[in-house]
Parts: structure tokens; sequence; C-alpha cells
């Protein structure tokens, strides 16, 4: 039986109050909050039975405010990124607003991680709603969103709904940090990883996908047997991990399947994923520099967390080749992803 509680987590001058849910099972106790639907704490037990809180974050509302990299939030209308912040749709081009580079990156300038989300409770959970305007950050039709948390046992699933006024990219995932040895841990190296997929997307200079899918054999990206984090970042090009995984190919049925494991031997901890996405982003938090005073005064340094962003492919609003990732009026976005807390 899932515990399912809420109060009030702060209040942003203008937009209004911002809501703190707690979600607590016998093994795994999760705090959201309304603000970009942000898992904000995410206690679960080590092999000795100690709980400790494995995801990046703040204190108070106010590190949330800013939140640079995204600390546990939805991220969309599309997450990841779009190059060059176009894209064209039945004859029509659309821009978007730029903010990583010369690309558009999870949402623009004010994305779905800085929205206050309407909030209510469900029976192991949260179900959180917003509605996007037409126009808004560049975004065709009016888009109308669900995100809806719940825990049974040592299970979090998270189900993402959606219908559109016109025809829109989208493209919804969480983005919590991860670090099974606590939050306040320095590295991640340790680590063990596998991700089950075969192929994965090279990408340009700016972080955009070239358009090759390419197969993961005999490269650093080959995941499929678990690697141990630390020395397989010293072989892939660049500051680390992010990178879209191919779980399935385009056109293939949107069905949930096992997507990646990881194992923390010394606490003992694992986290297994599954969703119906075509593909996961793996990060490994290149871009935090130890700037940000997190939870408890921590400091997150490079590669201090992972995050494996479940989504579709990036930049597919303009990569015909990739899964499909256009909402049409009718139609219902739907995607599940699980994640499990256990022990090894």
């Amino acid at each position: 039986m899932t515990e399912v509680s809420k109060e009030e987590f702060g209040v942003i001058p203008g937009q209004g109050s911002v809501e703190k849910w707690k979600l607590k099972s016998q093994s795994v106790t999760i705090e959201i909050i309304s603000l970009g639907c942000i898992i904000t704490s995410l206690k679960t037990q080590d092999k000795n039975g100690e709980m400790d809180d494995i995801v990046l974050g703040f204190d108070s509302l106010e590190g949330y405010l800013t939140n640079p990299r995204y600390f546990g939030a939805v991220v969309g209308r599309v997450a990841n990124r779009i190059a060059k912040g176009k894209f064209t749709i039945d004859g029509k081009e659309y821009q978007l607003a730029i903010n990583n580079g010369p690309n558009s990156l999870h949402g623009g300038l004010k994305g779905f991680d800085k929205a206050i989300w309407t909030s209510e409770a469900t029976a192991d959970g949260v179900r959180l709603s917003l509605t996007s305007r037409d126009g808004e950050e560049g975004y065709p039709g009016e888009l109308s969103a669900t995100v809806t948390y719940s825990l049974q046992g040592d299970t979090l699933t998270v189900q993402y709904h959606a219908s559109s006024s016109q025809a829109t990219p989208i493209n919804l995932t969480n983005h919590s940090y991860f670090n099974l040895a606590g939050h306040g841990t320095p590295d991640i190296y340790d680590h063990l990883v596998s991700i089950t997929a075969d192929a994965y997307l090279p990408v340009d200079d700016t972080m955009i996908p070239t358009g090759e899918i390419r197969a993961v054999d005999g490269s650093p990206f080959d995941l499929r047997k678990p690697v141990l984090i630390g020395p397989r970042l010293k072989e892939v090009p660049g500051p680390g991990f992010d990178h879209n995984f191919c779980l399935s190919s385009p056109g293939e049925p949107p069905e949930e399947r096992p997507c990646a494991r990881v194992h923390h031997p010394k606490s003992g901890r694992v986290l297994e994923v599954s969703t119906t996405q075509p593909g996961v982003q793996f990060y490994t938090a290149n871009f935090l520099d130890g700037s940000l005073r997190g939870k408890g005064g921590a400091t997150y340094p490079k590669h201090s967390a992972f995050c494996l962003e479940t989504q579709n492919w990036p930049n597919a609003v303009n990569q015909p080749e990739f899964p499909n990732t256009l909402l049409r009026p009718g139609e219902t976005y739907s995607h599940t992803t699980c994640f499990s807390f256990t022990t090894a």
C-alpha cells in the first residue's frame, strides 16, 4: 500500500503555490513538486536496509526556479534538441527559441519544467496536468498533457498522455539525475551500466544526430553487457555519454520493454528501467561543474550522476527516417516508463 500526502512547497509570486507530494511504499519514498513535475527526492534502501536519497536536486523552491540542469523535471513540449530550433509541418515552417548553442533544447526558454502543473491524488500516486497554449514557445496547437506518477512497492511508473488541437511535435521525458551511492557522492565511476540497444545515434559538434543509425558493435557504445562507467568514459569521444540509444526501429509499435540496468555494487542498489519509448538518452552529467549548491549543501561535479531519459529520438521532427514525433488532432500521445529500485 502506498501512502500519498501533500503539503505546500512554496509560492511563486504572480504564479501561485507549488505543492509537494510524497509517495511512500515499504521500500521507496518519492517527493514530487507541481513545478515542472519535478522529482525532488527519491529515497531507496541499500543492501543493508539503509535509506538514502539517490537523485540530485535542491532543498528549496528557489533552486528550482532556475534549475539550469533540469534536475528531476519533466521536459517538453519536446525534450532534447531540435536543430536550429526549426521544423516544418504540412508545408509551414516554425521557429522556436534558441537556448542551447544554435539549437532549441527541452522545450525552449520556458518549457514544461518551469510551469506550475495542477495536481490531484490517485490511488497510489499523483496526476499532474498542464495546458500549453497555441504558439507557446513557438509550438503550434493547444496541447493538453498529463503526467501520472504511481508508486507500487519498489517500482515507480510514469505515464504520459497528451492531445493537441493542431499537428505538433511532442516528446516528453523525466530528467532525473541518479547516483545510486547517494546524491552527494562525487562521481558514478563505480556504477555498472547496461543498455539493451544494438544501435545509437552519432551526433555533430552541437549534439544534433547526424542522421546515421550506427551499430554499437565494437565501439564504446556497446553497453549490452554490464560495463563499469569510469573506465568506459575514458573511451567515449568528448566529455562523456550524451547520446540516444535506439531501443526499437522506426515504425515498430510502442511495446514496453526493458531498456537499461544500473548496479552500484558497494551499496547493492539496482535501478532497472523499462519503457514504451523508442529511445533512451544516456547522459553522464558532463556539464555539471560543482557550481550548483544542492541538497544539504552538496556540490555536484562533472560525472556525479547519470540520466536515463526515455524518449523519442532527438531532432526526429527533422529526420523522416526517425520514429514519428508528430501528434495530430484526434490522436493521443501515450507512453509509459517504469523505474524499479532493488538490491543485489
